[in-house]
C-alpha cells in the first residue's frame, strides 16, 4: 500500500529486537513497538493516528530528497522552510511544520531516535524503509520539541544485496535540471547484517526571470495592482531638504542622465528579475547500519549517516541605505551636489551597488549522526532491555559575495576620495572602486548533542484483555552550540546593529548549552477482551518527568483508550500534555539583521493616542515609503529577556472503521485540537509594531527604534524581534482518511488513499489580558508573519500494478485562501496603503503521474514521471505581502511542470 493511516506496519528502532533472542523470540514475535507508543504491541492501529509513506510511496514521487514529499502531505501547513525559499532560505533544508505549528514543535526521529538535524532533505532517499508521521502531541512519549507531532524515519535495516539507482529530471521550461546516483548494499551473515549506502544528488538553479507569475515585483496598493519594485535603485533616491525641495518640485529624486528628475514608481527597481525560485543544492550522503549477536539474546546495533549540503541563494544586487548602513554623506562631499548631510543624522539617500552583482550567500553544512547501541532480552522471560548512545554534530558555514565594505566607503567619502561617487555608482571609477573593497562575511554555526539512554519493556500481569505491557526509560542529553562572526560583520549595537557590510548581514558571536535529565514510563491496561459485553477496551497511561538545566522541572502526563465494540470498529482517543523548553536557538542567538515585508500603521497618524509605537512620528505622516523594515532577530539572552517554557494540551478523538463486508476498505476520522501557552517564536517585526499600537504600554514598545527628530522623523531605525513568549496559541480541526485495496481483475491491482485535513481554528493571542488585545484568527488567511493556514488540505493517490507493469497517479489539494482582514485592528491588510483589504484566492490542485515498467532478465526497473502535470502556476499574493517571488513559496509550487526519469538495477 502506498500511503496508509492509522498506525498500519508503524514500526521503531526495536521491531527487530526480537530477531536475535531464542527465549522470548516465540511469545513476541510478532510484537512491535509503534510511532506513538514506548510499549510493545500486536496491534498495527493504536490510539494514535499515525501516516505512513512506505517504500513504494517513496519510489514512486520520484524524489530525490524527502522534503517536497513530506511537505505535501495534508498535516503539513504554515511556514516551513525549503529550497523555493530563496530570500530568508538557501540552506536548501526542508523543514516539517505538523499541524502548522512550525519545525521547531516536530520531533524528527530515525528509528526511534532523535537526531540534530530536522532538515527531511539531510536524511538520504535510499536509506529509509518508510516514513511515520505520528499527528499528536507527543511529549510524555518522547521529550520536548514533539508538540506537534513527530515524524520518524524507519531504516532499511533488513536490505540485503546491490542495488544501484540514478535519475535525472528537468523542467519544461527547459531549466531546474538535477540528476543523482544512489548505490545501497545489503549483507546478512549468521550473526548479524550489515547495510551501507552512497548517495550523490545535484539540483540546478531556477530564475524568478524564468516564470511570468515572479519575473516582475509585483504590488497591491491604493487600490492599484502594478509592476513595481524597490525604491533603493541604482540610479539612486535622493530626500531633500526644504530649499532643494523648493528647487526640484519635489521631495525626492533620482539621476536621470546627466541630471536629476522627481522620483516616481516608475522609477523602482526590478529586484525580482535577480531573484531565484529554486535555489541550487548538491548533496552528498554516506549510511552505515549494522547489527551483531553477541549472543543468543543480546545484539549490538549501529546506525552512522554523514550528509554534505552545499547550496546557495542568491538575490539582487546590495541595495545602500545611508541611514540603516551608519554611513555619513558629508554636505561638502564634491559629488554632494545638494549641498546637505546624508546618513544617520542627515536626510536618507538609498541606492542599489548593481556593479558588484548579485549576493549570493553558499551555504556547507556537514551532519553526523551515530547511534550505537546493545539491546536484549531478560532469558525465557518477556523482558527486553536497550541502552544506547546517540551523538549528533553538525557544523554549518556561510559566506555572502555581492557587499561593500561600509567602513571603506566612509573613510573615502570623509577623505573626498576622487572617483567614489556615490552618486553615480554606475561609473567605471566607482564601480572599480566598490570591487576593489568588497566585503565578504562568513559565519559558523558548530552544534552538537549527546544522549545516554536506557529502557527496559515486558509483561507484569494478566488482564481479561491480555497481558499489561510496561515501558520505562531513563535519559541523558546535553547540546552544545558556539556561532561564531567575522569581524567584518559583528554588530555594533551603539550604531544601531550596524557592522562592517550591510546591515542584513550583520551577526553577534555568541554561544551557550544546557542538559536535561528524563525518566519516563508507560503502562499499558487491556482492561476487556474481545468477547466481555462491550468488546474490547484498552487503556494506556504515560508520565515523563524532565529537569533542564536552562527551564527548570516539568512533568507531563498521557492518558490513551482504545475501544473496539465490535471488531470492524475502533474508537479511540488521546489526551496529552506538551511541553517546549527552550532550544539553544531561542536562547543564545546573537544579534542578526533581516529586512522583513512590512506596514507601518502610523502611516497617516492623527497625532494622538499610540505615542509608544509611533514615537517622533509626525501629524498625517505620509510613511517612509518602503514595504520592508529593518528588524533585529536576537535569541532570549541577548535581548534579556527572561524565557519560560512552553506548555499545553493536545487532544485527539477519532475512529477506524475496516467493514468485513467491504473488504480492502479502511476509513478513519479524528478531531484534534492544541492549546499552547507561552509560545516561544521569534516575534515578528509587523507583530511587534501591531501590539504596542493596539497596546500603548505593551512591553513590545521598548522593542520599536524610531527616529525621533531631524528630516527623518517617523522613520523606523530598526525593530528587535527578539525570541519571546508570544502568548496563546489555540488550533483544531479534522482528519479523514479513505483507504481501498480493489479486488484483483485482468485489469491489474488498484489501491486508492485519499487524505484530508480540515483546520476549523487557527487562533492567535499575542499578547494575552493586554488592553487592545486581539485575538488573530489565521484559520482560511494566509500572513507574512504565520503563514499559510487553509481550511482545506487533501492528498489522494492512485496505484495501479499489473505483471511488470506499474503506476501511480497523486492529487494534491491546497484550498482557498484570504490575504488580509477587514478588522483594522490585526494590523494585516491586503493593501499597503489602505486598511482593512482582503483579497480572496481559491484552490490549487497538482496533478502528479509516474510510471514503471521492470525487464527481469537484467533486473533493472525503469521509471518515467511528471510532475504538476497540468502546470499550474501559484496565486499572486503580490510583494508589499511576502518576501519571495511575489507567492507563498513555502506552499505553493513555483517550478511547473516537471519531468523525471530513473533506473534501478538489483543485481541480487
Amino acid at each position: 500500500m502506498a500511503l496508509y493511516s492509522g498506525g498500519v506496519l508503524a514500526q521503531s528502532t526495536n521491531d527487530n529486537s526480537d530477531s536475535s533472542t531464542t527465549g522470548s523470540k516465540a511469545k513476541n514475535l510478532d510484537q512491535i513497538v509503534v510511532t506513538g507508543s514506548l510499549v510493545k504491541r500486536v496491534d498495527a492501529e493504536t490510539a494514535n493516528p499515525v501516516t505512513i509513506l512506505d517504500r513504494t510511496q517513496i519510489v514512486n514521487s520520484g524524489a530525490q530528497t524527502l522534503g517536497d514529499l513530506i511537505q505535501s502531505m495534508p498535516g503539513i501547513s504554515g511556514a516551513a522552510t525549503n529550497p523555493a525559499v530563496n530570500n530568508g532560505g538557501g540552506d536548501g533544508a526542508s523543514g516539517i511544520s505538523l499541524r502548522g505549528l512550525g519545525a521547531q514543535r516536530t520531533l524528527v526521529l530515525v528509528d526511534g531516535h532523535r537526531i540534530n538535524n530536522k532538515d527531511a532533505n539531510s536524511i538520504p532517499a535510499n536509506m529509509v524503509e518508510r516514513i511515520e508521521m505520528l499527528k499528536v502531541g507527543a511529549g510524555t512519549l518522547y521529550g520536548s520539541d514533539a508538540v506537534g507531532g513527530v515524524v520518524n524515519f524507519i531504516l532499511r535495516k533488513d536490505f540485503t544485496g546491490l542495488e544501484l539507482n540514478t535519475d535525472y529530471g528537468i523542467s519544461s521550461k527547459h531549466d531546474g535540471g538535477r540528476n543523482g546516483d544512489q548505490i545501497t548494499f545489503g549483507k546478512a551473515w549468521k550473526r548479524g547484517h550489515l547495510v551501507f549506502g552512497l548517495d550523490y544528488n545535484n539540483q540546478r538553479e531556477i530564475s524568478s526571470a524564468n516564470r511570468a507569475f515572479s519575473k516582475n515585483a509585483m504590488y497591491l496598493s491604493s487600490g492599484s495592482v502594478y509592476a513595481g519594485g524597490s525604491s533603493r535603485n541604482p540610479n539612486g533616491r535622493v530626500y531633500l531638504d526644504a530649499a532643494n525641495t523648493s528647487k526640484y518640485g519635489c521631495a525626492s529624486v533620482t539621476k536621470s542622465g546627466s541630471g536629476y528628475k522627481c522620483y516616481t514608481s516608475a522609477d523602482a527597481y526590478n529586484y525580482q528579475a535577480e531573484n531565484l525560485i529554486m535555489t541550487p543544492q548538491r548533496r552528498m550522503n554516506a549510511f552505515l547500519l549494522g547489527t551483531f549477536d553477541i549472543t543468543d539474546n543480546i545484539q549490538a546495533y549501529a546506525e552512522l549517516y554523514h550528509d554534505r549540503t552545499m547550496s546557495s541563494s542568491a538575490i539582487a544586487a546590495v541595495p545602500f541605505d545611508a541611514q540603516a548602513n551608519g554611513v555619513t554623506i558629508p554636505a561638502d562631499n564634491q559629488y554632494n551636489t545638494f549641498g546637505q548631510e546624508f546618513g544617520p543624522n542627515g536626510y536618507e539617500f538609498l541606492s542599489r551597488w548593481t556593479g558588484l552583482g548579485q549576493r549570493v550567500t553558499n551555504v556547507d553544512t556537514n551532519t553526523d549522526q551515530d547511534i550505537l547501541g546493545v539491546k536484549g532480552a531478560f532469558g525465557d522471560s518477556s523482558w527486553s532491555w536497550d541502552v544506547n548512545f546517540d551523538y549528533g554534530h553538525q557544523v554549518e558555514k556561510t559566506f555572502v559575495y555581492g557587499l561593500i565594505d561600509d567602513n571603506a566607503l566612509q573613510e573615502a567619502l570623509d577623505a573626498n576620495t576622487t572617483g567614489v561617487d556615490v552618486f553615480d555608482q554606475a561609473s567605471a571609477s566607482t564601480v572599480a572602486w566598490m570591487k576593489a573593497h568588497q566585503s565578504v562575511p562568513h559565519t559558523t554555526t558548530d552544534y552538537s548533542s549527546s544522549q545516554w539512554q536506557g529502557s527496559v519493556n515486558g509483561e507484569l500481569w494478566d488482564m481479561a484483555g491480555g497481558p499489561v505491557e510496561l515501558a520505562a526509560g531513563l535519559l541523558y542529553r546535553s547540546e552544545h552550540e558556539n556561532y561564531s562572526v567575522s569581524a567584518n560583520a559583528v554588530t555594533q549595537p551603539s550604531d544601531g546593529y550596524t557592522c562592517g557590510v550591510g546591515s542584513s548581514y550583520c551577526g553577534t558571536p555568541l554561544g551557550g548549552g544546557f542538559d536535561v535529565k528524563e525518566a519516563y514510563t508507560q503502562i499499558f491496561f487491556p482492561l476487556l477482551g474481545p468477547d466481555s459485553p462491550i468488546g474490547a477496551f484498552n487503556m494506556t497511561l504515560g508520565d515523563r518527568e524532565s529537569s533542564y538545566s536552562s527551564a527548570g522541572p516539568n512533568n507531563s502526563a498521557e492518558v490513551q483508550f482504545e475501544w473496539r465494540p465490535i471488531k470492524d470498529l475502533l474508537l479511540r482517543g488521546t489526551v496529552a500534555q506538551v511541553f517546549r523548553a527552550p532550544t539553544i536557538d531561542d536562547l543564545y542567538e546573537g544579534a542578526t539583521a533581516s529586512a522583513p515585508v512590512f506596514t507601518d500603521p502610523c502611516i497617516g497618524y492623527s497625532g494622538s493616542g499610540h505615542s509608544n509605537a509611533c514615537q517622533g512620528v509626525p501629524t498625517g505622516w505620509a510613511g517612509s515609503g518602503l514595504g520592508q523594515t529593518n528588524a533585529i532577530i536576537t535569541g532570549a539572552q541577548a535581548a534579556g529577556v527572561n524565557l519560560k517554557p512552553e506548555k499545553g494540551e493536545s487532544f485527539d478523538y477519532g475512529l477506524v472503521y475496516s467493514p468485513s463486508w467491504a473488504p480492502g476498505f479502511s476509513t478513519s476520522l479524528d478531531w484534534w485540537k492544541y492549546s499552547l501557552n507561552n509560545t516561544i517564536t521569534t516575534i515578528s517585526a509587523q507583530t511587534v509594531v501591531n501590539t504596542c499600537y493596539q497596546d500603548n504600554s505593551s512591553p513590545y514598545c521598548n522593542f520599536i527604534h524610531r527616529y525621533t527628530s531631524g528630516p527623518s522623523a517617523g522613520n523606523i531605525n530598526y525593530i528587535e524581534t527578539p525570541t519571546v513568549n508570544l502568548g496563546h496559541l489555540l488550533t483544531e480541526g479534522v482528519d479523514w482518511n479513505i483507504g481501498y485495496i480493489f479486488p484483483h481483475s485482468r485489469f491489474g491491482d488498484f489501491r486508492l488513499n485519499i487524505d484530508t485535513t480540515y483546520t476549523s481554528k487557527y487562533n492567535v493571542d499575542p499578547n494575552p489580558g493586554g488592553t487592545g488585545d486581539v485575538v488573530l484568527k489565521l484559520a482560511g488567511s494566509y500572513t507574512s508573519s504565520y503563514g499559510n493556514f487553509s481550511h482545506v488540505r487533501s492528498r489522494g493517490t492512485l496505484n495501479w500494478n499489473r505483471g511488470n507493469w506499474s503506476a501511480q497517479w497523486a492529487t494534491r489539494l491546497i484550498g482557498p485562501i484570504h490575504v488580509g482582514f477587514a478588522d483594522t485592528a490585526y494590523g494585516y491588510s491586503a493593501d499597503y496603503e489602505y486598511a482593512g483589504v482582503v483579497e480572496k484566492y481559491g484552490s490549487r490542485v497538482y496533478h502528479d503521474l509516474s510510471i514503471s515498467y521492470a525487464v527481469p532478465v537484467i533486473k533493472t526497473t525503469f521509471s518515467i514521471g511528471v510532475d504538476n502535470l497540468m502546470d499550474k502556476t501559484p496565486p499572486i499574493l503580490y510583494q508589499n505581502n511576502v518576501i519571495n517571488a511575489n507567492t507563498d513559496v513555502s506552499t505553493y509550487d513555483t517550478v511547473g511542470r516537471y519531468y523525471w526519469a530513473r533506473a534501478s538495477i538489483k543485481f541480487w
